[in-house]
C-alpha cells in the first residue's frame, strides 16, 4: 500500500509547503507542473515559497494529459534531475504530475487547486485513449497540501463534481462486492468500508454544501481524500469505481464534453442503484439537493444519448464485472431504465 505521509487541509496552509518540505527532507531541486490559471492562483507562490527554502524549483505549464505534454515533462525530469515532484492544480494537472511520478520513480506533492474529483490522493490516473479511458496505477503522493481559501476559489461547478464523484461510491461499492459474489474477484472490506464511509458523509451533510460554506468544502475534501487512501489500500480503483463510471466513460464517447464527470458519474449511480434493486431516489435527492443535475436536460444531452450510453457503457471495461454486465441490455430495456428513474421524459 502506498499511502500519503503528509495530509495538511485547512484555510492559508499553502504557507506551509516548505515545512512538509524541511518535514520529508527535500533539499534540492522540484519540479512544478501546473496550468495557466492554477500558476497564478497558487503556483507562483509554492515557487516562491520553496526558492525561499533555498531549494531549486523549476515550473511547467501544462494545460492536457497529450503524449506530447507528457513528452516535454519527461524531457524536463531527464534534463534537472528533481528531488521531488509538485502537481499543482486540478484533476488534468495532478493526473499528469501522477504518472510522471510512477514512471520516473520520483515522489510527488499534491497541491489540489479543484475539488472536482477523487483524484487528489489516488495512486491512479486517468487517461483518455483513441476510443476509452482508462487508468494507470502509478504513485500515490508523498503529501497532499489542500488550502481551503485557494480551493474556494474555484468554479463552484467543480464542487458539485467532487460531490457526484463521491456519492458514486454507493455503487462502485455495489458491484464491487457483486463482482465478488459472482466471480470470486477480490473484496476488500476495508477499503470497501473506507469508500461508503465517504459517500455516507457526502449524503448526511449535503445541507452544508453551498457557496460560501467553508465547513462543507472540507467536508468535501475530506471525504475526496479518504476514497483516494481507499484506492491505495485496494491497490485498484474498484471501491471508487463502477457501472456509474462506465456509464460516463460511454457518454464522453457519445457527447464528448457536456459535462463535467462527477456530474456523469452522479447520474451514472441513480441508474446503478436503479438496477441494483437499491435506494436510488436517495442518490438522486442528495444528488438535487447540492444542486447536481439528475436529468438529461440538465446535462443539456438528447435522450437518446443517455439510453446509448447505458446500453454501450458495459463495453467500456468489459474485464470490470459490474451490475451492467449482468443485465440483459438492449435499447428498449436501457429506455426503461432511463424513463424508470425520471432521467429521461
Amino acid at each position: 500500500m502506498q499511502l500519503p505521509r503528509e495530509v495538511i487541509v485547512g484555510n492559508g496552509i499553502l504557507n506551509r509547503v516548505n515545512e512538509v518540505t524541511k518535514r520529508l527532507n527535500l533539499k534540492d531541486t522540484a519540479l512544478m507542473i501546473s496550468g495557466k490559471k492554477s500558476y497564478e492562483v497558487a503556483g507562483k507562490k509554492v515557487y516562491d515559497l520553496l526558492q525561499q527554502a533555498g531549494m531549486n524549483p523549476y515550473n511547467l505549464i501544462i494545460e492536457t494529459t497529450a503524449t506530447k505534454d507528457l513528452e516535454i515533462i519527461e524531457k524536463q525530469i531527464t534534463e534537472i534531475k528533481p528531488q521531488i515532484l509538485f502537481g499543482v492544480g486540478g484533476g488534468t494537472i495532478i493526473d499528469i504530475t501522477k504518472i510522471n511520478s510512477g514512471k520516473q520513480n520520483i515522489p510527488f506533492i499534491s497541491v489540489p487547486t479543484t475539488v472536482s474529483h477523487d483524484g487528489i490522493a489516488s495512486p491512479l490516473a486517468s487517461m483518455k485513449g483513441v476510443d476509452k479511458h482508462y487508468s494507470i496505477l502509478s504513485q500515490a503522493p508523498l503529501a497532499i497540501i489542500a488550502d481551503i481559501d485557494i480551493i474556494s476559489l474555484a468554479p463552484w461547478r467543480s464542487v458539485i463534481s467532487g460531490c457526484g464523484d463521491v456519492i458514486a461510491k454507493f455503487t462502485a461499492v455495489k458491484d464491487w462486492e457483486l463482482a465478488h459474489n459472482d466471480t470470486n474477484e477480490y473484496y476488500g472490506e476495508y477499503a470497501a468500508s473506507l469508500s461508503l464511509m465517504s459517500a455516507q458523509l457526502i449524503t448526511a451533510n449535503a445541507s452544508l454544501i453551498q457557496p460560501e460554506n467553508i465547513g462543507g468544502l472540507r467536508v468535501l475534501l475530506e471525504a475526496l481524500i479518504s476514497c483516494g487512501v481507499a484506492m491505495s489500500i485496494a491497490g485498484s480503483s474498484r471501491p471508487c469505481s463502477g457501472s456509474e463510471h462506465l456509464f460516463s466513460h460511454a457518454l464522453d464517447l457519445i457527447s464528448p464534453s457536456h459535462a463535467m464527470h462527477g456530474e456523469q458519474v452522479g447520474i451514472g449511480s441513480i441508474i446503478s442503484a436503479f438496477l441494483h434493486g437499491t435506494n436510488w431516489q436517495q442518490i438522486r435527492d442528495t444528488l438535487k439537493q447540492i444542486g447536481a443535475p439528475t436529468t438529461a436536460k440538465e446535462l443539456n444531452l438528447k435522450d437518446e444519448y443517455i439510453i446509448k450510453a447505458i446500453e454501450l457503457a458495459p463495453t467500456m471495461r468489459p474485464e470490470r464485472y459490474t451490475i451492467l454486465h449482468k443485465q440483459q441490455l438492449n435499447y428498449k430495456t436501457c429506455q426503461t431504465i432511463a424513463k424508470e428513474t425520471n432521467i429521461i421524459d
